[in-house]
């Protein structure tokens, strides 16, 4: 089967990113993964708020896996425990849930794309303001902060941590508005890019989604408690009942009268990342109406269609590839097999000293499925690819095991943009696709032939029609380069480096 072409431009000749593979970087699988975002979780009222809590975010680690809090309300105080490191090294432990006393209860998982991993980044973050405590987390980015950040530094704001959260609080703190609800919403006015927020007050548990839905938030029911969380599979873990989304712009607020519904946005279509479905939320989870595990099999169908391959086998890249090399291998009928064999025991993979033993601690993680692959034409599958660091060993771990043919398919379009809102994308120039066509990425990562799902089928698989890229219907700017909001930051940084280059040229 020759190699198939794209529709990105002329290829580069790919020296630079050679240059960076043979430049003894330490190899880690997770590093060419889109980094999850965060995960927030909330319960109104329950004697065990905290330990329900510690459940919900096991459910959400895979969105973030650097660091852990929670925050309880016990009617007199506020308790907080934060921690770096994963919810299980911390939040199993007797002692540190009997200190988290409480009815009232938040927490939040965390991968840092905006400040750094340090312990007094880790949310949920916690204030006292002139009429009680207030404790938030985020999920998702602020294109602003830092403009807001200097606004508020300059007039005197004192910061904590680094983190974008932490504008949310001195916002809300210098709101001129009496009730709480209202200096909420007014922060929250001044705010852009994508967030949902969990927080809780002397008398409140407050859920908040951005205007457009971009980061989700659901809500769900727990006996007589009001749940919040990220995705559905934390109400699961609890046994919780699902009720809604929040809605895309909406503000609820649970307290002792029951729960009260804001929309202070003008309404606005919603566009959620495509990426929860691609990538970001665990398989069992519902997001928007739509299961992840069946919209992920569906792209790969779609993708089997769009880009058909005549190949022995269908082997997923585990595990975020499964479903979509499943939804492959049935519309292509052709056999689906575990050619890659991926160990759950082992954390980020380690450094050692020299290039020779890094290259074998790829191992440590994933394995060729000899048996499966041996003599065979393969069809590998992935969800996305970023840099191409993880698949150009993928490629050479299959040959190595003795595939006659590696043809590699992707259940996403080409990553030719940067993210702003949450999700931690490498710069532009480390960006495959942004750099190379398609027959220049598979030159470079060895394969007999690649493609990828288009934009168009990425929507067909979701059930919608794909209108155009001034109309879409999800948040999909890094295939198309279509930002939803301002990108406040990013204008004043350009503009910055502009001045500096002027100031830099010779008179």
């Amino acid at each position: 089967m020759p190699p198939l072409r794209n529709q990105h431009g002329s290829g580069t000749s790919g020296a630079s990113w050679l240059a960076h593979i043979a430049a003894g970087e330490p190899f880690d699988f997770d590093g060419d993964r889109l980094r999850e975002e965060c995960g927030v979780f909330g319960v109104s009222q329950s004697a065990d708020a905290a330990a329900l809590t510690a459940l919900g975010l096991h459910a959400l680690q895979h969105r973030g896996q650097e660091a852990a809090g929670i925050v309880c309300f016990d009617g007199r105080r506020f308790h907080a425990e934060r921690h770096l490191g994963l919810v299980g090294d911390h939040f199993s432990k007797q002692d540190v849930i009997d200190r988290l006393t409480g009815h009232r209860a938040i927490g939040h998982v965390r991968y840092s794309t905006t400040g750094e991993t340090i312990l007094r980044n880790v949310q949920p973050l916690f204030a006292d303001l002139y009429d009680g405590g207030f404790s938030v987390c985020h999920n998702g980015n602020l294109t602003n902060a830092l403009t807001l950040r200097r606004s508020l530094v300059q007039d005197g704001a004192i910061f904590q941590s680094t983190s974008d959260t932490e504008v949310i609080l001195h916002l809300v703190a210098r709101s001129p508005k009496q009730r709480f609800i209202d200096k909420f919403i007014d922060a929250l006015r001044l705010i852009e890019g994508a967030y949902s927020l969990v927080a809780i007050t002397n008398k409140k548990l407050i859920g908040a989604r951005d205007p457009l839905g971009i980061r989700p938030l659901v809500l769900g029911k727990f006996g007589d408690s009001f749940i919040l969380a990220s995705e559905t599979c934390a109400l699961d873990i609890i046994g919780a009942r699902y009720v809604r989304d929040v809605e895309n712009g909406e503000v609820i607020v649970i307290d002792e009268s029951g729960l009260h519904s804001y929309h202070p946005f003008p309404s606005m279509p919603p566009r959620p990342c495509i990426f929860e479905y691609i990538y970001f939320s665990r398989p069992d989870s519902i997001v928007g109406g739509h299961s992840v595990y069946e919209v992920r099999k569906r792209m790969g169908e779609v993708l089997a269609q769009e880009t058909p391959c005549s190949a022995d086998v269908v082997i997923p890249v585990p595990d975020s590839g499964v479903p979509a090399a499943i939804g492959f291998a049935q519309a292509s009928e052709r056999p689906f097999e575990l050619g890659i064999i991926r160990n759950h025991y082992v954390g980020r993979t380690f450094i050692e000293p020299t290039q020779n033993i890094r290259q074998l601690g790829v191992k440590l993680k994933h394995s060729a499925n000899r048996h499966a692959v041996a003599g065979k034409s393969i069809t590998l599958i992935d969800d996305s690819l970023v840099r191409g660091t993880t698949a150009v060993k993928i490629v050479e771990m299959m040959r190595d095991a003795g595939a006659r043919e590696v043809h590699m398919r992707i259940a996403s379009p080409p990553i030719t943009h940067p993210d702003f809102y949450g999700i931690d994308t490498p710069d532009p120039a480390r960006l495959l696709a942004a750099n190379n066509d398609v027959e220049g990425m598979r030159n470079l990562l060895n394969a007999d032939s690649l493609a990828f799902l288009s934009v168009e089928g990425i929507y067909r698989a979701m059930g919608y029609a794909y209108r155009d890229s001034i109309h879409p219907q999800f948040t999909d700017h890094c295939f198309t380069g279509e930002y939803p909001t301002p990108l406040t930051d990013r204008a004043a940084k350009t503009a910055a480096s502009d001045q500096l280059s002027l100031l830099a040229e010779p008179a």
